[in-house]
């Protein structure tokens, strides 16, 4: 006999809950379909937290496991206290792989996680993993954006894409930003997407203080 639907996926258009799919396991009901997970998270988010509460419970060990990671990627405020303890006990402890995904949880809570920026700071500094470091800007940028004038800098000249873009949008504009963020824009090795976030950030200052791809030297090829 088929197994019945998972409860909490049928469509539902109400603004509370997000839009779902009628079956999102196999035919059989005992495993979920491969593209699930991404679509979950990368995709709907916080918006799958009324459902989540619902699968969290089914007796289905995969669609159980689905409901509780994305409750646990979207914590209520009572987390908090143990995010902040979690985070300086990653630190202690040295431990490099994990840090990043309690970061991006303390972020939610924006200023009230204040406590954590100091080891936000320190992880950004120290971590071997250089794939972190944009998700610790980011989240320093939600809970404490003062004084990352310099860290928004150095971000224009990391290996990672996504810090570099951090560092586009945020760096302050001064004359070596003007010229990394020039070089960034007209680098025809970069990612498409540097290249664009760098020309609107310039375009979006434009004027006789903004260099362009003549004036900067070393700059690359012209736009």
């Amino acid at each position: 006999m088929p197994q019945p639907e998972p409860s909490g996926l049928q469509p539902d258009r109400s603004p509370a809950r997000a839009p779902s799919e009628p079956s999102l396991g196999i035919a059989d009901g005992r495993r979920t379909m491969p593209w699930l997970r991404r679509t979950v998270f990368d995709h709907l988010g916080g918006l799958a937290e009324p459902a989540a509460r619902e699968w969290a419970a089914d007796e289905r060990e995969w669609l159980s496991r689905l409901g509780m990671d994305v409750l646990a990627n979207h914590p209520g405020p009572e987390a908090l206290p143990g995010l902040v303890a979690e985070l300086a006990e990653q630190w202690q402890r040295r431990d490099w792989c994990g840090p990043d995904e309690t970061a991006k949880q303390l972020a939610r809570f924006g200023s009230a996680a204040a406590q954590a920026a100091p080891v936000l700071r320190r992880l950004w500094l120290r971590t071997p993993h250089s794939y972190e470091r944009a998700d610790y800007l980011a989240a320093l940028a939600a809970i404490d954006p003062s004084e990352l004038e310099d860290m928004y800098t150095e971000s224009l000249w990391d290996c990672e894409k996504r810090s570099r873009l951090l560092g586009i949008a945020s760096a302050p504009l001064q004359p070596q930003t003007w010229e990394r963020i020039t070089v960034l824009r007209d680098d025809p090795m970069e990612f498409p997407s540097v290249r664009a976030a760098a020309g609107a950030r310039l375009a979006s200052m434009a004027g006789p203080c903004v260099p362009s791809a003549k004036t900067v030297s070393g700059g690359g090829a012209s736009a």
